[in-house]
């Protein structure tokens, strides 16, 4: 078959449509033939600009999302630091790779700081045991609790160690959330813990497998005491008389960070333990001052591609009483944030029947709505958009199933329904009304119901910050009432 190397050509009058859009009118006049040509001049003109615009703009970087972590300071905080987590496990799934010996020796703290509390609890009980002015009814410990509180005192001497570690100079810094026991360290967030208990490796490599980040043959690795009193840890733990003890006590040990480690005692204290990404999201370690992480989404993560993000997190005041924290941090902080382009807000539901540590006649899910209200009215916030996170909803679900009612602690309530669905939606309503009812601006209302543990939740909230984000954008170029 011959092929004919001759293009067919396209005569003036031809029916292409790209030839007819681009012809000048038919009986086109000279003035009217100068105006077309004005106009075209001028459009290619604004087009020029526009592309310089764009090419300055790339010179000059991306304005990068700005996301700031709010919520009531001594819950909040746990669930602060883990949505931070789960933020670098959404943009890595290494993220943690080269902490992990850090995260290995914070679970470690957090495991023989739960131990001690429950040695503190034990000794208070002895006290009240030979005081008649004692006001709880503690059970009767016997020999066999002594024996084993003193089989684990080397533990004391573990938890020094590792302090001294974490806080890099020694001298630790204690947050105590109004009880006489159970005081926590803090460290400063621009101090460099993660590497502190980092093996060097010397090859140059960025993909070290863990173990060899961390070093099996030290001598005062605090592994090896953890393992050697495992079993009795185990047996404090799982004590009935130690459990109604802690009932005593009021102490909520699904509440308090590092509990949960104690269920998985076998693992945690085994001589090769490393942790999980799923350990590092549930291991606590408070700072203080700002933490900040940037990143940069990758494509498909259903988010706002090649924008640099930054995530910021303000850690607690220590000298400040715990139910004006947040107002002291609205008046001190927020002038250093009020170009952030969102909020999330976390605010723990669960604890409806638990009340300010240092302030008794203050309800702690009260205070979550108060402070709601005073970031919703701030003025220089009322162009930031909000996202609401209503986190510890297992715990919630948990207590209203055992019979605790809501109504009981928050009147308004009413005679509703005593489940989940029913006062999740009243809580939703509650929130949304006060965004409503007192923001300075419109803004749209953005809510999550979950467990802060979930990497799945914070895809969700990275979707609604994109969504605030594309709605403000629309709303400056005017696209969008």
């Amino acid at each position: 078959m011959g092929i004919n190397s001759e293009m067919p050509q396209i005569s003036a009058d031809s029916d292409d449509p790209l030839t007819r859009a681009m012809a000048p009118p038919p009986n086109e006049s000279i003035q009217e033939r100068d105006a077309r040509i004005h106009r075209e001049r001028e459009a290619k003109r604004v087009s020029d600009e526009i592309d310089e615009e764009l090419r300055k703009g790339c010179k000059k970087g991306t304005k990068p999302v700005k996301i700031l972590l709010l919520g009531q300071y001594f819950i909040s905080v746990r669930m602060k630091t883990t949505t931070l987590k789960n933020f670098q496990l959404m943009n890595s799934v290494t993220a943690f790779h080269t902490e992990k010996p850090s995260w290995r020796a914070v679970i470690q703290y957090n495991v023989v700081r739960s131990v001690r509390i429950i040695v503190e609890a034990m000794t208070d009980a002895q006290a009240s045991n030979h005081s008649s002015e004692s006001v709880l009814d503690y059970p009767q410990l016997t020999a066999e609790h002594q024996t084993l509180k003193m089989r684990l005192s080397p533990l004391v001497q573990i938890e020094e160690s590792l302090i001294r570690k974490l806080t890099l100079s020694g001298a630790a810094e204690y947050l105590n959330d109004g009880r006489n026991y159970a005081k926590e360290v803090t460290v400063n967030s621009t101090l460099g813990w993660k590497n502190a208990f980092s093996r060097l490796v010397r090859d140059g490599r960025e993909s070290v497998e863990s173990d060899l980040l961390i070093d099996w043959d030290d001598p005062n690795d605090p592994g090896v005491v953890l393992n050697a009193c495992a079993d009795d840890i185990k047996r404090l733990w799982h004590d009935p008389v130690i459990q109604r003890l802690l009932d005593v006590r009021k102490l909520r040990v699904e509440e308090v960070a590092g509990f949960s480690f104690l269920d998985a005692l076998d693992r945690v204290t085994s001589p090769r333990y490393i942790p999980t990404d799923d350990d590092i999201l549930r291991a606590r370690l408070k700072t203080l001052g700002v933490t900040e992480y940037r990143f940069t989404p990758a494509p498909g993560q259903h988010s706002i591609h090649d924008f640099p993000w930054r995530v910021y997190d303000v850690g607690g005041q220590r000298s400040l009483h715990l139910h004006t924290t947040y107002k002291c941090f609205l008046a001190a902080w927020v002038p250093f944030f009020d170009d952030m382009n969102a909020i999330i807000f976390l605010a723990p539901i669960s604890c409806f029947d638990q009340a300010l540590a240092e302030d008794p006649s203050v309800n702690r899910l009260e205070d979550s709505v108060l402070l709601w209200k005073s970031i919703v009215q701030n003025p220089l916030l009322k162009a930031t958009n909000l996202v609401l996170f209503l986190n510890k909803c297992d715990i919630l679900k948990a207590k209203l199933a055992s019979g605790i009612k809501l109504s009981e602690y928050i009147v308004s309530y009413g005679s509703r329904p005593n489940d989940f669905e029913s006062a999740s939606h009243y809580l939703k309503k509650k929130f949304a009304g006060i965004l409503k009812e007192h923001s300075l601006e419109p803004r749209p209302f953005y809510c999550h119901f979950t467990s802060v543990i979930d990497t799945y939740s914070t895809k969700l909230i990275l979707i609604n910050v994109q969504d605030t984000i594309l709605r403000a954008n629309l709303k400056k170029s005017s696209l969008m009432a």
